[in-house]
C-alpha cells in the first residue's frame, strides 16, 4: 500500500494532481487508515497513470472520466482517434519547424525553390541586388496566386536569361539605378528593352511577352513595388510607351503617341550629348 506522496511519485505526477484528480472525481479517494493515512493499492496506481498519460495527451478532463468508464472497445477506439490527433499535430508542428529553419534562408520562407534559383542565377550573374529584390518581391503575390503556373513561368524565365540580350538588360539597368530622370542613358536603355522585346513578341508572339494574366489591382501594386525600389522604372516606362510599348508588370503593345516621333528625336539628341556609361 503506497502513501499519496509515494503514489504521485511512482505515476509521475504531484500531490498536488492527485488531489485535483480526487476533486474532479477522477481518481477514488480511499478511506484512511487507523493512522489517520490514505493507503493506494496497485488498481489506483494503474487508473492514475491512464489519468495522467490521457491528460498530457491533451484529452479534457471530462472526457478522461468518460473514457475510464468505457469498455475496452470504446476505448480502444478512443484511443485510436487521439493516436490519429497527435500525429496530425505532430506532422503540422515539423511544419512549422520547417518554416522556422528556413527563416535564416531569407526567400525561401515565402517563394517556391524554383524561384529562388531564379533568383540565385541572376546574382550570379551580377543583377544589381535591387533589381533581385524587385524581382523576388514581384514574384511573392504571383507564387501565392497561381502556384501551378510557377513552374510554366520559370520555364520561360530560364530560356530568356539564355539570350544575352536580356542578361546585357538587366546588368544596364543596374547601372541606370543610381541615374537621374533627365539621364539621357536612360534613352538608350529604353532603346535597347523595346527592341528586345518588340524581337520576341514578333518571333514567338505577344502571349510569349507577358502572359500573366493578373488582376490590375494586383499590377498595380507590383508596379508600384518595381517603381519604389528602382525609381528610374517609373521614366523608363514612359520612355517605353513612346516606342510602342507600356507597362512593367504587365507588357502591352500600344501605338505610339502622335508627337513621340519629335520626342524621340529629343531623346536621341539627348543620349549623343555626351554622356556615357
Amino acid at each position: 500500500m503506497l502513501t499519496i506522496g509515494e503514489l504521485a511519485s511512482y505515476a509521475g505526477v504531484t500531490v498536488r494532481a492527485v488531489r485535483h484528480y480526487h476533486a474532479k472525481g477522477l481518481l477514488p479517494e480511499p478511506e484512511r487508515d487507523h493512522s489517520g493515512y490514505r493507503r493506494y493499492d496497485a488498481t489506483a496506481m494503474v487508473e492514475l497513470i491512464k489519468i495522467r498519460t490521457l491528460a498530457e495527451a491533451g484529452v479534457p478532463l471530462a472526457r478522461v472520466r468518460e473514457l475510464l468508464q468505457a469498455d475496452e472497445e470504446a476505448f480502444a477506439a478512443a484511443v485510436a482517434d487521439i493516436d490519429k490527433r497527435l500525429r496530425a499535430e505532430i506532422r503540422q508542428r515539423q511544419r512549422h519547424r520547417e518554416r522556422i529553419a528556413r527563416l535564416a534562408s531569407g526567400d525561401n520562407l515565402v517563394l517556391p525553390s524554383v524561384v529562388v534559383e531564379h533568383l540565385d542565377r541572376l546574382r550570379a550573374l551580377g543583377v544589381d541586388e535591387r533589381i533581385v529584390q524587385v524581382e523576388r518581391d514581384g514574384w511573392i503575390p504571383l507564387a501565392a496566386r497561381s502556384p501551378e503556373r510557377v513552374p510554366e513561368w520559370m520555364a520561360r524565365k530560364r530560356e530568356q536569361l539564355a539570350d544575352p540580350l536580356l542578361i546585357g538588360f538587366y546588368l544596364t539597368l543596374g547601372q541606370a539605378l543610381d541615374r537621374t530622370d533627365d539621364d539621357p542613358q536612360l534613352v538608350e536603355l529604353a532603346d535597347k528593352l523595346a527592341a528586345y522585346i518588340t524581337q520576341m513578341a514578333d518571333e514567338r508572339g505577344e502571349d510569349y511577352v507577358d502572359d500573366t494574366d493578373i488582376e490590375p489591382p494586383l499590377v498595380k501594386l507590383m508596379d508600384t513595388l518595381a517603381f519604389d525600389t528602382v525609381p528610374p522604372a517609373r521614366r523608363l516606362i514612359e520612355l517605353l510607351k513612346k516606342r510602342g510599348w507600356t507597362g512593367w508588370t504587365e507588357l502591352k503593345r500600344v501605338d505610339p503617341a502622335p508627337a513621340a516621333a519629335g520626342t524621340w528625336q529629343e531623346d536621341t539628341a539627348a543620349r549623343r550629348s555626351g554622356r556615357h556609361w
